[in-house]
């Protein structure tokens, strides 16, 4: 790690001050991956990763695909309309309504061999943009912006990374196609000017074996740099998302909240479960204990299925509990083995299990003889 410091000399080199400026940027490098609720928000917002070299070449490859297939058709089509034109344009004359005539059979021609090719191309298209980014609907490119228009920003933006980044590809795939298009033409052009010779469908036929042989060659190498492409924008995408870790930090305080602000609020409830819990107690028939380390309340009236866990605690809740009971003339029973069973079995609410029915049987009816004893002595004194 670099640090760069500001050194303060004085007379006296011993008392120098230093002050380390790293200090100051900390947390302002981008190190972090963005989040999930980053991408979320970058892609409502149109961020995402999209090769538009990708699009081209899916499209070339379509285009000519279809022109491939359907050559002889579209060509058959067009050579027969312009023969049909030709040859009965001097009987028809050029009166107003042939010349409508010729104007609409070119139009049906031309819808009747480029829907084809049309269709397939946007097709492809919105197939490829689909597999890129999804259905992604945002307005905010959109949006006009007066930081376009600042001729500064504009400066920075041709001049920027990005901008150099996208040069060097352009140049790069400029001599690419390039060297390919020599390795196939100076094959081909010696054997051009024979076309002379041939007649015009021969001829035709001749040019568009060239011409596809050497489109399908151009859109393989295309297509490569397309994939590579699409590799660095998503890795650039990425790297523009990068985050600080405050930036995370912050974020994860808008999701989850504040972690100071959530353990407050956790420590309030159970404050709040606590007071809740020491308000039952005095109406408990009996208090089990460890005796010094634990404390289970217990309440029964008629018509419950099973006596009733109110209060339970350990040490200091424990004490509190006992306390409570004091206060109230809950009777208090020691019995180390329920006590434990109870603790570590039973939550605050909860009936007593049935396998300690017996054990808590016995300390009632002990505690119900205890209350029967003293109301006797209380009717005999009176």
């Amino acid at each position: 790690m670099i640090f760069t410091k500001i050194c303060l000399l004085p007379l006296e080199p011993s008392r120098r001050l230093e002050f380390n400026l790293q200090l100051f940027a900390e947390g302002g490098d981008k190190t972090e991956e963005p989040t999930a609720k980053k991408r979320r928000d970058a892609r409502k917002k149109g961020q995402v990763a999209r090769s538009q070299e990708l699009n081209a070449a899916f499209v070339m490859l379509m285009g000519f695909f279809v022109l491939r297939i359907l050559w002889e058709f579209i060509y058959g089509n067009i050579a027969e309309y312009t023969i049909y034109t030709y040859s009965n344009l001097a009987e028809q004359g050029t009166s107003l309504e042939s010349i409508r005539a010729i104007f609409l059979g070119v139009m049906l021609l031309f819808a009747k061999t480029s829907l084809p090719v049309m269709l397939g191309i946007m097709v492809i298209g919105l197939g490829i943009n689909l597999f890129q980014v999804g259905l992604v609907v945002s307005t905010e490119k959109l949006e006009p912006k007066l930081d376009n228009l600042n001729p500064i920003n504009g400066f920075g933006r041709i001049f920027s990374k990005r901008s150099l980044v996208e040069l060097f590809k352009s140049i790069l795939k400029i001599i690419i196609i390039g060297f390919f298009l020599y390795l196939y033409l100076k094959d081909q052009i010696p054997f051009m000017p024979y076309f002379i010779y041939y007649d015009l469908a021969t001829s035709l036929t001749r040019i568009a074996d060239i011409v596809f042989t050497l489109a399908f060659q151009i859109i393989a190498v295309i297509m490569v740099l397309a994939v590579a492409d699409y590799a660095y924008q998503k890795w650039q995408t990425t790297q523009d998302l990068m985050m600080t870790k405050q930036e995370v930090k912050d974020e994860y305080k808008q999701t989850e909240g504040d972690p100071q602000i959530k353990g407050k609020i956790k420590q309030k409830q159970r404050q709040m479960a606590m007071m809740r819990m020491m308000q039952e107690v005095p109406k408990a028939d009996v208090i089990i204990t460890n005796p010094t380390h634990l404390a289970i309340a217990l309440m029964y009236k008629p018509g419950m299925v099973a006596p009733l866990i109110v209060a339970k605690g350990q040490d200091v809740v424990a004490e509190r509990i006992k306390r409570i009971a004091k206060d109230n003339r809950v009777p208090i029973v020691e019995n180390k083995p329920l006590a434990r069973a109870l603790f570590h079995a039973v939550q605050v609410g909860d009936s007593v299990p049935q396998e300690l029915y017996q054990a808590v049987a016995e300390v009632l009816a002990y505690v119900y003889k205890l209350k029967d004893k003293k109301l006797n002595r209380n009717s005999n004194a009176a």
